[in-house]
């Protein structure tokens, strides 16, 4: 049964129909008998969904969507939102992934039954790996002073912007909740219980003070940390109702993708529906991090986000995670993406971890943490004397070293830390103390700074920290410091992480055997901690790394310069012949999805690493005319593998791109935000496809706009219906431009590295002035 409370916009509408927005339009005003809105506004209004479809296949127009869209278009329509919606399908798909026999009981008959009949089913389920559930409405979960030994307890998945205010200085800053991180403000109730570490007690604040004052329990009962609160409860049958269609439709993707693949698929398309809500760690980066702090039988991330470190951590038998966010939301999808993910035991938590740390007790083989950076409201005031603070209190302004400490502090003796750091850390003078006795004292063991892209903020080289909490002091102890700028790549593609991941782990090895790194000019090098001892206690790799060799800096400088000569008179070859006067074609139209249901070409889309690692085709390197680049997890679902004259568009930022696959880039496997065309050549030729999906006025009119992003419906871009030999034609001149595009590139490239070289070797001496 459909459920009439799931809405659809009028772009959703387009895409059910495959037509543009402004026919939407004209159908509310044609036919009377078109759904009223249920929803939304007097500009945006929403629509009930199962009207929609009923009225769209009255009228012969409900096109042939894909179950992937149809799913995402009842989840974004949840009355209860995206997010709760989220949620209750990772519950479910929990559930199909662990018991699929109890699932196909339960859903049997009405959606009263299903919804009536799944708590307890869920109960069931989430208990083995998360321990006992409560619904959210319960008592104990609640701050009652008992016990709560709920490992998990799925939060209602509301805006975290719905609760109740607190006073601001026991709010949690927006920030707080650290990589993949909410940016919006999220209130913490006081009333709020931690999510206990096995072998391990917490403590119970009075609502009142939530973040130092402890209450004393019974002998029989462990004190609970209130600061805190389980990530995900249990949803209750009157929560779940609406959500009924939605996880049908769920339970009928995951028979065709895994519960896995179903889940990560729909978590990735609600984060790039929202780019600048998340602040994302890069796979890569995460499993650099992963791979720094070695194998791990208990591993925490105090600010977790979407989960992102955690997932890259190997897995081993006997495996706990702990993981800790502000954002409730985060803390509830990343427990169940790792449920999904792992068989590992999940403890995860909301709340502030600086101020109302949900593990107390815990002692980590590992600790892996993307904080956030320069935050003001850390808990300054609050935490003056926290046990914490082993190598000084941090400054107002030193938020990075807190973290750093409180990392420290959930170590076991010899347990290593990796955190993401910004570069003022390493050098600001009011940290200068606290980064003396954390070298003195043999914590601090490596400073690796990284090439600017690698993660958000993109314009930076963001800083890797390695610690290990000291079991004995070092007599004379030396750190690592490494700088892999110089493996930034041109554009946007980020850095060629294979060649940063192969010269951080292996200086880092060797350091980590030995004690002490020879010298590798430009790259990495150890030094005695007693040499960074000074008045300023600057750790930025940079300014103590030796520069290269550059004996042969002139010969390279000259070698590039003939290059760009040879390009520039290749350019100037290819410069378009000046443009004939004609009239406006008044052409019949055609649109993609109409191409697609009728055979002339095929539509797929990409995200899925496959089981063979071959290299991946992403959205920034179409945009910027680069080889792939990129890497995507290992996954069950086949990689879709591109051919020569296939043709991508990137379907987020608004730019007019489609590019032809050439036979040098065939065989890579299509990246996320990537839609693939494979034309039929006797209907279509690839260069004409790609040279009219390129039109800006196309792409105008096949695009949506949300306040922060761009999305372009490839569907709805449009073509003009011409014989095979007239697409010919257009396609040799759209060729040629092409040809002329890629030389503009290159150009450009080789004139910024000939300028870049040419101030170096000036600079630097290698270069004579004349």
């Amino acid at each position: 049964m459909q459920d009439n409370a799931t809405e659809v916009t009028a772009a959703g509408i387009a895409r059910l129909a495959g037509v543009g927005r402004a026919a939407v339009s004209n159908w509310r005003r044609r036919h009377a008998d078109f759904p009223k809105p249920v929803g939304g506004t007097e500009t945006s209004p929403s629509f009930a969904l199962a009207e929609v479809e009923a009225w769209l296949r009255k009228q012969g127009k409900l096109a042939e969507v894909p179950l992937r869209e149809r799913v995402w278009q009842q989840l974004v329509g949840h009355p209860e939102g995206p997010v709760a919606a989220l949620t209750h399908a990772g519950c479910v798909l929990l559930l199909i992934h662990d018991r699929p026999t109890v699932w196909l009981d339960v859903s049997a008959g009405s959606d009263e039954r299903l919804a009536a009949m799944l708590p307890g089913a869920l109960e069931e389920v989430l208990t083995p790996r998360f321990g006992p559930v409560v619904p959210v409405n319960s008592r104990r979960a609640v701050n009652s002073g008992r016990v709560v030994n709920g490992g998990l307890a799925v939060n209602s998945g509301r805006p975290v912007t719905s609760g109740r205010p607190v006073n601001a200085a026991h709010a949690p800053h927006a920030a707080d909740s650290g990589h993949d991180r909410v940016n919006t403000p999220a209130a913490l109730s006081a009333e709020r219980v931690n999510t206990p570490a096995t072998a391990h007690t917490d403590r119970v604040n009075t609502p009142a003070t939530a973040h130092t004052d402890r209450v004393n329990t019974s002998a029989t009962d462990a004190p609970v940390n209130t600061g805190t609160r389980p990530a995900v409860h249990l949803p209750t049958g009157p929560e779940l109702l609406p959500s009924a269609p939605l996880l049908r439709s769920t339970a009928e993707l995951a028979a065709e993708l895994g519960a896995r693949q179903t889940f990560e698929f729909l978590l990735g398309r609600h984060l790039d529906a929202n780019p600048r809500q998340y602040t994302l760690t890069p796979a890569d980066l995460a499993g650099l991090m992963a791979d720094l702090a070695g194998p791990a039988r208990t591993v925490l991330d105090p600010a977790c986000g979407t989960g992102a470190l955690l997932r890259a951590v190997t897995t081993r038998p006997d495996q706990e995670l702990y993981a800790q966010d502000s954002a409730p939301e985060l803390a509830a999808l990343t427990a169940l993406r790792l449920a999904l993910h792992t068989r590992a035991v999940v403890h995860g938590a909301t709340g502030d971890t600086l101020r109302a740390d949900a593990h107390p007790q815990l002692h980590a083989d590992a600790v892996l943490c993307h904080p956030p950076f320069n935050e003001r409201n850390w808990g300054h005031d609050e935490l003056a004397y926290d046990p914490r603070w082993e190598y000084g209190f941090p400054a107002r302004t030193e938020s990075e070293l807190a973290w750093v400490q409180h990392a420290l502090a959930r170590l076991r003796d010899g347990g290593t830390a990796v955190l993401l750091m910004p570069p003022a850390a390493a050098s600001r003078r009011s940290g200068r103390r606290i980064r003396a006795d954390l070298l003195r004292r043999g914590a601090l063991r490596a400073v690796v700074a990284l090439p600017v892209g690698a993660a958000p903020p993109y314009n930076i080289p963001l800083h890797l920290w390695v610690l290990r909490r000291p079991e004995k002091a070092p007599a004379q102890p030396e750190v690592l410091l490494a700088d892999t700028g110089q493996f930034a790549a041109d554009g946007r593609g980020g850095p060629d992480w294979r060649d940063v991941r192969e010269a951080v782990l292996d200086a880092w090895h060797a350091f980590d055997r030995a004690g002490t790194l020879e010298e590798r000019p430009g790259l990495a090098r150890s030094l005695p901690v007693i040499d960074l001892l000074d008045d300023d206690v600057d750790l930025a790799p940079a300014r103590h790394l030796p520069p290269p060799t550059a004996a042969d800096g002139a010969e390279q400088l000259t070698a590039v310069r003939e290059r760009l000569g040879e390009t520039l008179r290749l350019t100037a070859d290819l410069t378009p012949a000046p443009a004939d006067a004609a009239h406006p074609a008044r052409w019949p139209l055609t649109t993609i999805g109409e191409l697609a249901r009728g055979g002339a070409l095929v539509m797929r889309t990409g995200g899925n690493g496959g089981h063979a690692r071959v290299p991946v085709l992403t959205d920034h390197d179409v945009l910027a005319g680069t080889a792939p680049s990129g890497t995507l997890p290992e996954s069950d679902e086949e990689a879709v593998l591109v051919e020569p004259g296939d043709v991508v568009v990137p379907v987020l930022g608004g730019g007019s791109v489609a590019r032809v696959i050439d036979d040098a880039t065939g065989g890579a496997a299509l990246g996320r935000n990537l839609v693939l065309l494979r034309p039929e050549r006797t209907a279509l030729d690839p260069w004409f496809l790609a040279g009219f999906l390129r039109g800006t006025a196309n792409n105008r009119q096949a695009s949506s706009y949300a306040s922060t992003a761009t999305r372009l419906d490839v569907r709805r871009l449009q073509l003009p219906r011409l014989p095979l030999d007239e697409q010919r034609r257009y396609g040799a001149r759209f060729r040629a431009l092409d040809e002329f595009e890629r030389a503009l590139r290159r150009a450009g490239r080789l004139g910024e590295q000939l300028v870049r070289g040419m101030y170096d070797g000036l600079t630097d001496g290698t270069v004579a002035p004349d």
